[in-house]
C-alpha cells in the first residue's frame, strides 16, 4: 500500500516537470513514506532521514519530508528528532505533497545565500523566513495530518514507466474500522472509504491499456470494501460486485487483492473463485494468532476454526489454491499452549508461505499497555521457530512443482539477477527463466520448472 501511495505522489511531481533521480545526493526534494505497523520500520526511517540531512551541506536548498502512517501519529514531533525535516504529510494529504514542497523549495531558490558554506536555520513555525548573514531564507516546519474528505480518490495516478509493465497496484480503498488491539492503522489511516467502481474499473482499463495485465486490488481490509457507502445486489457485496466489473475488462489476464479479512470472506467471495477464472489461485489471509484466547486479546472478532473453515472453503472452490498468511508471535500473555496453537494451525492450512512478525508496541494501542509482556529473547526464540517451520513447508510444496509445466505471467528482468527474467504462477510463486524482456514481458506463458532453492523456482519457458 505504501508503495502505491508512493507512485501517487511521484507522479504527482512527474506530471508537474519534476524528474526522479538516481541517487539521493542529486535532488532538491528527498521524501520518505513511512509505516507504523512496526517499531523498526518506523527507527528505520528514522535513521535513514537522519544520515540524509549531510546533503544539505553542498545543498543549502534540498526539502525533506516524511510521508505516510509515522507522519500521521507523530506529527510535529518528529522535528525534534530530526532538526532538518521540512515536511510533515499525513496519510490523508498525498495530493498535497507537490504543492507543499514545490512551494517551500521555490522560496528556499529564491532567497537561497551566496555564502559558500552558510547553514540554513530553521524554526519550528509554519513556513517563517529567519536572517542569516544578512539574507533571508524560508524555513519550513509544515504540518499536515488533517482529515479530508475524499482523500481514497485522490490515488489513482500511475507512473510511466520507460519499459513494459506487466503487473500494477490499484487502490481501492482507504483506513479501516477494525480496532485490533494491536494495530494503530485506525489512527493513522482513517475510517474506511471506498472509491467508487466506475473510477476502479476506469483506472484498470487506462492501465490494460498501456500494456499492464494484471492488477491487485488494495485495501486496509480489502473485502470490507464500500461495506459503508454501498449497497448489496443480488446478495452480492461490494466487493464481489467489484471484483465481477474489473473481471470484465478486455485483456486484463489476473486479478489479485490483499489483505482480507475473515469477517469479510462470505459465501458470495468464495463463490466468486468459481466463475471468476482471472481470479488469481491465491489469497494473501491472515491468521495472527491460532490461539482463541489470543485472538480475543488481539480483538480479532473470530475464532481460529472459523478461519480453517474459510481456508477449506477456499480450497474447495479452488484446489490449485495457494494460501499465504501474516502471523504476529510473542503478543503479551501468549503462554507455551497459545504459541502450539499457532503451530497446530501452521501445519493444518499448510501455508504456501508466511510473514512473521515479533510483537511491536505500538503508540496509543491497547495492546501496548497489557500485561504479560514478553522478552525479546521468547519472541525471538518462537519467531525463529515458526520461520523454521514454514521453510519446511514451503521447501516441500515447491519441491513437488519440480518436473511440472507452470503457467506465469513474465514481469521482466528479475530484480536480483537483470539477465535473467521473472514471473510468477497464479499461485504467487517465483519463477526465474532466460528469454527476451521485451518480446516476453507481460505474456502469459508455460514455464517447465527444473529447480527450486526452497522459496524460488528456476524453469525454461515451453515453446509452442
Amino acid at each position: 500500500m505504501n508503495e502505491r501511495d508512493s507512485e501517487q505522489v511521484a507522479q504527482t511531481f512527474a506530471e508537474r516537470g519534476y524528474t526522479l533521480t538516481g541517487h539521493e545526493s542529486d535532488a532538491d526534494a528527498i521524501l520518505v513514506n513511512t509505516c507504523s505497523v512496526r517499531d523498526q520500520a518506523e527507527q528505520k526511517a528514522l535513521g535513514k532521514m537522519g544520515m540524509m540531512g549531510k546533503y544539505r551541506d553542498v545543498r543549502s536548498h534540498v526539502v525533506y519530508g516524511f510521508m505516510g502512517c509515522m507522519a500521521q501519529s507523530r506529527g510535529a514531533e518528529l522535528f525534534d528528532r530530526i532538526p532538518h525535516l521540512d515536511l510533515v504529510v499525513g496519510t490523508q494529504k498525498y495530493h498535497r505533497v507537490f504543492d507543499y514542497v514545490d512551494g517551500i523549495l521555490g522560496r528556499r531558490l529564491e532567497e537561497r545565500m551566496d555564502e559558500v558554506g552558510a547553514e540554513m536555520v530553521t524554526g519550528r513555525v509554519e513556513d517563517e523566513v529567519k536572517k542569516v548573514n544578512g539574507k533571508e531564507v524560508i524555513s519550513a516546519k509544515m504540518v499536515d495530518t488533517e482529515e479530508e474528505k475524499g482523500s481514497q480518490n485522490t490515488i489513482r495516478d500511475h507512473v510511466s514507466k520507460e519499459t513494459k509493465q506487466a503487473t500494477a497496484f490499484v487502490s481501492i480503498m482507504q483506513g479501516c474500522n477494525m480496532r485490533c488491539s494491536f494495530c494503530i492503522v485506525p489512527d493513522t489511516r482513517g475510517k474506511e472509504r471506498g472509491r467508487p467502481i466506475g473510477d476502479i474499473v476506469d483506472e484498470v482499463k487506462r492501465l490494460v491499456d498501456k500494456g499492464v495485465r494484471e492488477v491487485t486490488l488494495l485495501g486496509q481490509i480489502v473485502n470490507l470494501y464500500g461495506r459503508t457507502e454501498f449497497e448489496k445486489v443480488d446478495g452480492k457485496s461490494p466487493f464481489v460486485q467489484l471484483l465481477e466489473a474489473v473481471h470484465e475488462v478486455e485483456d486484463l489476464k489476473r486479478i489479485r487483492f490483499t489483505s482480507p479479512h475473515p469477517i469479510g470472506y462470505r459465501d458470495d467471495l468464495v463463490e466468486a473463485f468459481k466463475y471468476l477464472p482471472k481470479l488469481c489461485s491465491h489469497i494473501h489471509f491472515p491468521m495472527q494468532s491460532g490461539s482463541d484466547r489470543i485472538l480475543k486479546l488481539m480483538r480479532r472478532p473470530y475464532k481460529n476454526e472459523k478461519f480453517l473453515t474459510i481456508c477449506e472453503k477456499m480450497k474447495a472452490a479452488r484446489p490449485d489454491l495457494a494460501i499465504t498468511t501474516d502471523i504476529i508471535v510473542g503478543f503479551p500473555g501468549e503462554t507455551e499452549e497459545d504459541f502450539q496453537a499457532t503451530i497446530d494451525c501452521m501445519k493444518q492450512v499448510e501455508f504456501d508461505n508466511s510473514f512473521i512478525f515479533r510483537y511491536s508496541k505500538r503508540k496509543d494501542t491497547p495492546a501496548a499497555e497489557m500485561d504479560g509482556q514478553l522478552s525479546e529473547k521468547v519472541k525471538e526464540e518462537r519467531n525463529q521457530a515458526l520461520l523454521r517451520i514454514q521453510e519446511e513447508m514451503t521447501t516441500a510444496k515447491n519441491a513437488k512443482l519440480i518436473g511440472t509445466r507452470q503457467e506465469i505471467l513474465c514481469e521482466g528482468p528479475s530484480k536480483t539477477n537483470k539477465e535473467r527474467l521473472s514471473g510468477r504462477t497464479s499461485q504467487n510463486k517465483i519463477v526465474i527463466f532466460d528469454g527476451d524482456a521485451e518480446r516476453m514481458t507481460g505474456e502469459v506463458m508455460d514455464v517447465m520448472v527444473e529447480d527450486s532453492t526452497g522459496y524460488t523456482l528456476y524453469g525454461t519457458p515451453v515453446i509452442h
